[in-house]
């Protein structure tokens, strides 16, 4: 079984980050918290966006979750 490495930084698995979504992560930065991936150089969120696919939690959701919105970020700006 080869091990396909997400994040470098961290050592991270590709099979980590999708156990990850699949308990409810649905956006890099929630993989981040679970994991650290995306937080050190970053070269991975591209790939980490990829595997949770566009959309993968609603906007409803997300807030529950405690995501910012979009616009409570230009608010905060």
């Amino acid at each position: 079984m080869s091990r396909v490495y997400i994040c470098s930084c961290f050592g991270v698995t590709e099979q980590q980050v999708k156990k990850h979504a699949a308990d409810g992560a649905c956006t890099p930065r929630q993989i981040a918290s679970a994991c650290k991936a995306g937080t050190d150089c970053g070269s991975c969120v591209r790939r980490i966006q990829a595997l949770l696919g566009r959309g993968a939690c609603s906007r409803g959701e997300l807030v529950e979750k405690g995501e910012p919105t979009r616009a409570a970020l230009d608010e905060a700006a």
